[in-house]
């Protein structure tokens, strides 16, 4: 085996080395894609048509390694080697090697023995009496129909991992037991294993994309990426009015973040520091100011501005970066005298979010439902914006990102789920990051046609706007988009899959939100302002 062989720890039911169950899909492709020599080719497979409600799949095929991601969430459910001479695996305490190498030319070639190991996997014995021990009785899956093979698969399952083992179909016999079952030459070594949350396989994958996985912080002293792992937002709630609850994973507490009024202080109390800070400085898409005039933020003339090349770089291995370039942020200040304000971008990469600080702006309404609901009183979240203190920089505007495979921007933040509760009712489902955007105007129109005028006038204010990624562009105004699409180093063309991610994508633009949507209809990104 080469010295860039993947060598991992299994640790059943929780990992596979740095691989633990539970983990983002992008965590884990951040932390691949920064050791190209260990893992030189990664295949990305996923439905085109519903690339966030079917399971993502990633290969290694290099390391003989599969990796299945549920949809919604993007976590790692299930962890496979499907070919065990591409990798070396070890279990125990003694670090004991599930397969032994194949041995090296000139020392000679033993004629195999029966229940001994093999190169090509982990022999009967080794599993059942070296390394897991008894077990109760697996369960053996049939050939498939019109297999002229005739090969089944017997499955033997342990709390948390199981082994496949080739079993002839008129081998099996439901009465013989396990170990009398799996020693013949022809069905002793396994050709696969499978790690999952679970008591046993056929358990488990009742629930597999479904199921609840425990807190990756237990599971982390496995991993060597990170020292300090932050409670993870599983869920942000846009209440409108500039009102954001956001839920953190594994625990039953929420955060309340205020545009207009939240600090910076406060942000980084409950979130964490930021991955890296992003100077926003970009002046495109100004001439569209007119459309949301009345929640944004009048600007200096910005006929003479100029892009700086200031983006952060975002793939990479380590967990926290903080600030940008000082000597860069110092000749921008100059060169953009009338856009000293110091605001800029919070980017929190591994929690799937941007957040704009800027001096203080009043938030977009808050939707004719719930203003009508609340009767006068205060709402959840709700209190007042100080906006006598021009100074004070506070969060003025979100973008979730939703990190759709096949999208332009994949991977560069992890999936954020967000949902938008005044849309939900008793006969509507939840409208959330995995509602199809047709769904989701149709309710927002409905929610917002009692402030326009006339159906035109709606149409007009709510038509779609499109946007090319792949032209270099980086719009800001009533909209954020943050830098990382020139093909440049450490931008987004390094870190493609293949060159079919579609940089095409249509905006859309209500009352405190605007919508970056898809061809196929999957909402790409979000902007709360």
């Amino acid at each position: 085996m080469s010295a860039a062989t993947f060598t991992a720890t299994l640790h059943p039911g929780v990992a596979l080395g740095f691989l633990v169950l539970g983990a983002s899909l992008h965590d884990i492709l951040t932390r691949l894609k920064a050791e190209p020599q260990r893992f030189p080719k990664l295949d990305l497979v996923y439905s085109p048509t519903q690339p966030v409600t079917e399971p993502v799949i990633l290969t290694l095929p290099a390391n003989g390694i599969r990796l299945r991601f549920d949809g919604p969430e993007q976590r790692l459910r299930l962890i496979e080697v499907i070919d065990f001479t591409k990798n070396r695996i070890t279990y125990g305490q003694s670090e004991k090697e599930l397969v032994k190498p194949p041995p090296l030319p000139g020392q000679g070639i033993s004629s195999p023995k029966l229940g001994a190991e093999s190169s090509s996997g982990p022999g009967f014995r080794t599993i059942y009496h070296r390394l897991m021990g008894p077990t109760y009785a697996g369960e053996y899956i049939p050939p498939a129909e019109g297999d002229m093979n005739g090969v089944g698969t017997y499955v033997l399952s342990y709390p948390g991992v199981a082994f496949s083992f080739p079993l002839p179909e008129d081998m099996y016999s439901p009465d013989k037991d396990v170990v009398a079952l799996l020693s013949s030459s022809a069905s002793q070594t396994a050709c696969s294993m499978a790690i999952f949350n679970g008591k046993s396989w056929a358990e488990a994958r009742e629930t597999l994309w479904t199921d609840v996985l425990p807190t990756i912080k237990s599971a982390f002293v496995f991993s060597k990426s990170r020292d300090v792992v932050p409670d993870e937002i599983s869920l942000v709630k846009i209440h409108g009015g500039g009102r954001l609850q956001f839920y953190k994973k594994w625990t039953n507490s929420s955060v309340w973040v205020i545009l207009g009024d939240t600090t910076p202080q406060e942000l980084v109390a409950e979130l964490g520091p930021p991955d890296a800070i992003y100077r926003k400085n970009d002046q495109r898409m100004y001439i569209h100011k007119a459309r949301t005039a009345s929640h944004s933020r009048s600007r200096s003339n910005g006929s003479n501005y100029k892009r700086p090349d200031d983006l952060t770089d975002t793939d990479q291995s380590s967990a926290q970066m903080t600030g940008s370039d000082d000597s860069e942020d110092e000749a921008i200040e100059e060169e953009f005298v009338g856009n000293v304000s110091g605001e800029c971008f919070f980017n929190y990469f591994y929690l799937g979010f941007d957040i704009l600080v800027s001096p203080p702006v009043l938030p977009s309404r808050p939707p004719p439902s719930r203003a009508s609901a609340a009767n006068g009183d205060v709402l959840p979240g709700e209190r007042p914006i100080k906006t006598d203190m021009p100074d004070r920089l506070v969060a003025t505007k979100l973008v979730l990102h939703s990190n759709v495979p096949g999208s332009y921007p994949f991977n560069r933040h992890r999936r954020c789920r967000w949902e938008i509760p005044y849309l939900s009712s008793d006969s509507d489902p939840v409208a959330n990051s995995e509602t199809v955007f047709n769904d989701l105007e149709e309710r927002l129109r409905e929610e917002w046609k009692t402030t326009f005028t006339s159906e035109s006038e709606a149409n007009q204010r709510q038509r779609g706007m499109v946007l090319n990624r792949g032209w270099g562009d980086s719009p800001g105004s009533s909209c954020e988009f943050l830098g990382g699409w020139e093909d440049s180093s450490g931008g987004m063309a390094a870190k493609k899959f293949d060159g079919n991610e579609d940089s095409t994508t249509t905006l859309y633009g209500f009352p405190g939100l605007v919508f970056e949507v898809l061809k196929n209809g999957y909402v790409s990104a979000v902007t709360v302002f």
